[in-house]
């Protein structure tokens, strides 16, 4: 077993820091850039007085790093082979790998620097979940119209899954869409009623990607289709922007009322809409997990270094067991995190490429064998940064309950996703099924079918 990065991942995470500090730091310390990223972030990111939207300039400086990165190769790279990405079949690995080493990283590393902004997902290797929910399940011309304006950011889409009553509960949904007619084209038209809340990036949406019941009972997977709702179609509404515990705030309340849209605003298949929702949950809960685990290398590498420096009574804060112990017990919880993380990568990359012989969906045939890995990555990341987040604020003492330091800013980030993408609590339980027999991999069935395959064999 080899437990190092591949060389080519080691010779691209190279070639990416040398961008980096080329080009974007170079642009995040030009003219008065740096005050988006040091202790005064939030009031320099936020609108206050225009419901605590993000300024203008600080989405302008993320636009003209994220060109950068584009035009220098970076940020496509998860994107399909078609639209400029780099098809490897290592994907995850890759994704992986970068995000942890963005952000554990001593100079740009916390998710906080202009490279890697983990608060708006941000970053010079992209992120963008809808382009590959539009190449899986969009009609030819829903793909050929929508994905290269998503890549360059024409097309920008909120995902309309929670709602105001309803959250990990999404098969409870109460938003509805039924048929009212025919277009001139004799096309059916739907009419859309209901609310969705948390809708990141409404602010500058031009489409939202709206879940829906079209048939069936409350509670049933099956009945829900997913619709492409321009956002200026008569009946969609803006109802609020929540503030949240780390501004500025970009997530809305929309409200749908008899929201009219045409059968071609269908996206994948009718009544079986949240196989696209799935479709990139697992890869977004590692890659997210990642995110965490390199935080959390990065609070306890930072407070490494000011725990040998800082003299207190005579002698450097480090020689103290009581700044010691936590650091030890955080530094192998992440060293056995990021393990786990780059393993499950691997079979996920592994059963990726199976399934281009055997024809079945990759998300489904990864949620079926790896989805209880997924979720003790991404519960137990989300729950690790924040914990040496707050130890890296205690070993600092005042400056690091300050804002002169990142780690408040930290915990604030990362403590949102112990609830989005699956709470915690949904996450173990997924855990839990697997572990107590409630679900299975299919392995077994897969050793039984291979054990008869060999009798059979020798009986021959």
């Amino acid at each position: 077993m080899n437990f190092h990065l591949p060389p080519d991942i080691q010779t691209y995470l190279t070639r990416l820091d040398s961008f980096i500090h080329t080009q974007i730091l170079p642009l995040q310390h030009r003219d008065d850039n740096n005050r988006f990223f040091d202790h005064r972030r939030e009031s320099a990111r936020t609108q206050w007085t225009n419901q605590g939207l993000p300024t203008a300039e600080w989405e302008s400086l993320l636009r003209q790093a994220r060109r950068l990165a584009d035009d220098a190769g970076f940020y496509r790279f998860p994107f399909p082979v078609e639209y400029g990405g780099a098809g490897s079949v290592s994907q995850n690995l890759y994704m992986c790998a970068i995000r942890h080493h963005l952000a554990a990283h001593p100079v740009y590393g916390g998710g906080l620097g202009l490279a890697n902004d983990l608060q708006n997902e941000h970053s010079v290797v992209g992120n963008n979940p809808v382009v590959m929910m539009l190449y899986y399940y969009g009609t030819e011309e829903q793909r050929r119209r929508y994905i290269p304006a998503a890549i360059c950011g024409e097309f920008r889409a909120t995902f309309g899954l929670t709602e105001i009553e309803h959250g990990s509960d999404a098969t409870y949904m109460e938003t509805t869409a039924r048929v009212v007619g025919v277009d001139d084209s004799q096309n059916l038209c739907y009419e859309i009623t209901g609310n969705k809340k948390w809708q990141t990036g409404m602010h500058t949406a031009t489409h939202c990607l709206v879940f829906a019941r079209t048939s069936g009972k409350a509670g049933s997977p099956q009945g829900i289709t997913a619709f492409i709702v321009p956002r200026d179609t008569p009946g969609v509404t803006v109802a609020s922007y929540e503030w949240t515990l780390n501004m500025p705030t970009d997530h809305a309340t929309v409200l749908f009322e008899n929201v009219r849209v045409p059968a071609s605003a269908i996206l994948g298949p009718l009544d079986n809409g949240l196989a696209i929702a799935q479709t990139f949950t697992h890869e977004n809960r590692i890659r997210q997990a990642s995110s965490s685990c390199g935080a959390a290398r990065y609070c306890v590498d930072r407070s490494v270094e000011y725990a040998k420096t800082r003299k207190v009574f005579g002698k450097p804060l480090a020689a103290n067991q009581a700044i010691q112990w936590p650091l030890v017990e955080l530094a192998t919880q992440t060293e056995m995190l990021r393990l786990l993380i780059l393993r499950t990568a691997v079979e996920m990359d592994q059963v990726t490429a199976k399934c281009k012989t055997t024809g079945e969906p990759p998300w489904v045939a990864i949620e079926k064998r790896l989805g209880h890995k997924i979720g003790m990555c991404n519960y137990y990341a989300n729950r690790l940064v924040t914990e040496a987040a707050d130890r890296a604020i205690q070993i600092h003492g005042g400056v690091g309950y300050s804002r002169h330091y990142p780690f408040e800013h930290i915990w604030r980030h990362f403590r949102r996703y112990r609830i989005t993408e699956g709470s915690e609590e949904v996450q173990i339980r997924k855990v839990a099924a697997y572990l107590f027999g409630y679900k299975t991999t299919g392995e077994e069935n897969d050793k039984k079918k291979e054990s008869e395959t060999m009798k059979g064999e020798a009986k021959l």
